[in-house]
């Protein structure tokens, strides 16, 4: 598919995990993909937008150069990148609450460990180094990050470096290997980002379209619609217990003098116990709906 310079152009991983957690986010938003997973791009059949597949730690130098106005990347590549480019040239506008991983710093099974000091003169083997001199840098600590683009977990047995820094899940890849997480580096998850280039024209008002929409995807994660009855006097306290709640709407109920009904919408997860408050503070008739779709 040639590239159309009219629409706009948003780079996602081509595969795995994070790929179809952000076509998911897209497709919560309301664009229709057409079939292209398996090829290089895929057409956005009711909004004026492509899908490129790239590498992940391509789609970072996709944005920065302007060739795709949006991207949906980890922290940790993302972090690498502006670590090797020293500066900022993707604005990250949100967190999206997926993808989310920790790169760890790892250690052969009964090896000395006594906090980042024992890294003092040694070598890590690791798929993101300028993160790791970073984390070095902060600490005083002067060690050698050895890059790999992979198989970062055999660096002990291959003798290439004692530790190792990579991501780390459930840690069975580290257990299967002989080593075991000493220390965090870098908690992340995926983020969207966009370009600092400037986008001029129709395609302006399209990444403000298309953000708006990822927007009210995104704040609905957590966010729920809450309506309850309570009387006058205790309107105070429930509107207090109402978590991320700023504004509730109170209206009078009829036929029930100093009785209102309370709406409001809790950008905070409601748990069982917020509603036990509720009911404690004097709330009764308590329905809690989850918000499909919400224009901020």
């Amino acid at each position: 598919m040639l590239v159309d310079a009219e629409r706009l152009h948003i780079a996602v991983q081509k595969s795995g995990r994070l790929s179809d957690l952000s076509r998911g986010l897209l497709t919560d938003a309301g664009l229709r993909i057409a079939n292209g997973k398996n090829a290089l791009a895929a057409r956005i059949e009711n909004f004026p937008a492509d899908l490129m597949f790239v590498r992940d730690d391509d789609i970072p130098t996709f944005v920065a150069d302007g060739a795709c106005e949006f991207g949906i990347v980890g922290q940790n590549v993302l972090y690498e990148f502006a670590l090797d480019e020293g500066e900022e040239r993707c604005e990250v506008v949100a967190a999206l609450g997926f993808g989310h991983c920790t790169l760890k710093l790892a250690a052969p099974e009964g090896a000395q460990w006594h906090g980042a000091e024992s890294l003092a003169g040694q070598r890590i083997a690791t798929s993101y180094p300028n993160i790791v001199d970073a984390w070095l840098a902060e600490r005083g600590i002067d060690a050698e990050a050895v890059k790999m683009n992979g198989a970062v977990e055999l660096a002990p047995r291959l003798g290439i470096a004692p530790f190792i820094c990579d991501l780390v899940s459930t840690g069975a890849t580290l257990e299967a290997n002989g080593l075991r997480a000493v220390d965090t580096v870098l908690d992340s998850e995926a983020v969207l980002i966009r370009t600092r280039k400037p986008v001029t024209g129709p395609k302006q008002e399209q990444a403000e379209r298309l953000w708006k929409r990822l927007q009210g995807v995104i704040g609905t994660r957590d966010a729920k619609y809450i309506m309850l009855n309570a009387p006058s006097t205790a309107l105070p306290a429930i509107t207090r217990l109402l978590p991320g709640a700023e504004a509730p709407t109170i209206l009078p109920l009829h036929g029930r003098p100093g009785h209102f009904a309370v709406h409001a919408v809790c950008q905070e997860s409601v748990f069982w116990e917020t509603l036990h408050d509720l009911k404690a503070a004097g709330a009764s008739a308590i329905l809690v709906l989850p918000i499909e779709k919400m224009m901020l």
